[in-house]
């Protein structure tokens, strides 16, 4: 497959929590993630089938058709992963300039996800290390939401992130891509939020994963294309955010949702 930009530098693991409070981002390649979870690749790479069962998204602004979805939100607390009652994604405007201030409802993760204990183990340990990187109590809970999300060229061309470069109001994110299928584009690009130091490159390797620190970097993602005219591709991708303090809500029941 061609590439449109450099393939990703590389964080090996006993340099994550360093390269993460260096440049606030950090690329892990799919052993590395698999090691970072301290379960087999297998495990993780026998979720992809999922993926060809997400509804569509009904909530896009654009008018596009090209984004199928599922959510679910979790907390992680005591080194272990607890689900919670299933609740609206909702990003405030200042955050999701095309989304923001809407509670979407989306359908939730598959059973087979949350019950899988190399699902847990992935989140524990990202847990662990918004822990270090955010100089937190471990015992500190973390307020985790899960997209699995396919972007597909059905029309012609899909939008990875049709809000443009952004955070997400969140301390850690987390985006694993799961697959490319007959796709060109969707080049990452991450940028200082200071400044416009940045880098780019595309992720190509299945169960690699880029890791930013959301208070320090905005980031997106190009639209994609088909490599063939005739043949639609797509491009599947698991973003996992954890926060602290509480799910993002809207004002009226934010009360009531971080309690």
């Amino acid at each position: 497959m061609s590439q449109t930009s450099p393939p990703p530098p590389l964080t090996a693991l006993a340099d994550l929590d360093a390269q993460l409070q260096a440049a606030g981002w950090a690329v892990l390649d799919a052993d590395t993630t698999a090691r970072l979870a301290g379960e087999p690749l297998s495990a993780l790479a026998g979720w992809a089938p999922l993926w060809n069962d997400l509804p569509a998204d009904p909530h896009l602004k654009d008018g596009g058709r090209y984004r199928r979805r599922r959510h679910g939100s979790f907390v992680v607390e005591h080194g272990e992963l607890r689900p919670v009652p299933h609740r609206a994604h909702w990003q405030p405007v200042s955050y999701n300039a095309l989304h923001g201030g809407l509670e979407r409802w989306f359908e939730p993760l598959h059973p087979t996800l949350i019950h899988d204990p190399a699902w847990a183990a992935l989140i524990v340990s990202l847990a662990e290390r918004a822990c270090r990187l955010r100089g937190e109590d471990p015992a500190t809970p973390w307020y985790v939401e899960a997209h699995p999300f396919r972007i597909d060229t059905t029309d012609g061309i899909g939008r990875p992130t049709p809000e443009g470069a952004h955070r997400d109001g969140v301390d850690l994110v987390a985006v694993v891509l799961v697959g490319r299928h007959g796709v060109k584009g969707g080049e990452t690009r991450v940028f200082d939020a200071r400044g416009p130091q940045g880098v780019r490159f595309t992720l190509a390797e299945p169960w690699s994963a880029l890791l930013l620190d959301d208070e320090r970097v905005i980031h997106e993602s190009t639209p994609i294309q088909p490599q063939q005219a005739d043949r639609p591709g797509h491009r599947d991708t698991l973003v996992l955010t954890l926060r602290r303090g509480g799910f993002q809500d809207p004002p009226a029941s934010a009360a009531v949702s971080n309690s």
